[in-house]
């Protein structure tokens, strides 16, 4: 028997990220992670950076989710991202000297809520491009 599968639906300004069934999916909130099966209770979460993993058939897929809102229905979930990407759309170096600056303007007192929101951002595609 098959698996039981949802439709998922990431779209970003740029583009629409992500377009697919899915047997699971993950990703975190500003409450913590969340992990969404078929016929999830429906509801919708504000999102906050992190990884964002796809499961279906053929495998996992991974890619960086850094905010937005998602709407989870039984049988589906739109993603609006602010921004997501693929590992391999990530410049370790730009992320890195990303990772300096924010870490920098923290040291410094300077826009601190954005600085901290920029580290993250870095530190997380730091990390998605070492996996």
């Amino acid at each position: 028997m098959a698996e039981k599968t949802m439709k998922v639906k990431v779209i970003s300004p740029e583009r629409v990220f992500y377009e697919g069934e899915v047997t699971f999916m993950e990703f975190n909130t500003i409450e913590g992670i969340i992990g969404i099966y078929p016929m999830h209770i429906p509801t919708t979460v504000v999102i906050a950076p992190g990884i964002l993993r796809l499961v279906n058939q053929e495998g996992e897929k991974i890619a960086a989710l850094h905010s937005g809102f998602a709407e989870i229905l039984g049988d589906s979930v739109t993603i609006l991202a602010e921004s997501v990407e693929w590992p391999e759309e990530i410049d370790y170096n730009r992320a890195q000297e990303a990772k300096i600056r924010a870490e920098r303007k923290l040291k410094e007192g300077k826009d601190s809520g954005k600085a901290e929101l920029a580290l993250k951002r870095a530190v997380l595609r730091i990390q998605l491009t070492k996996k």
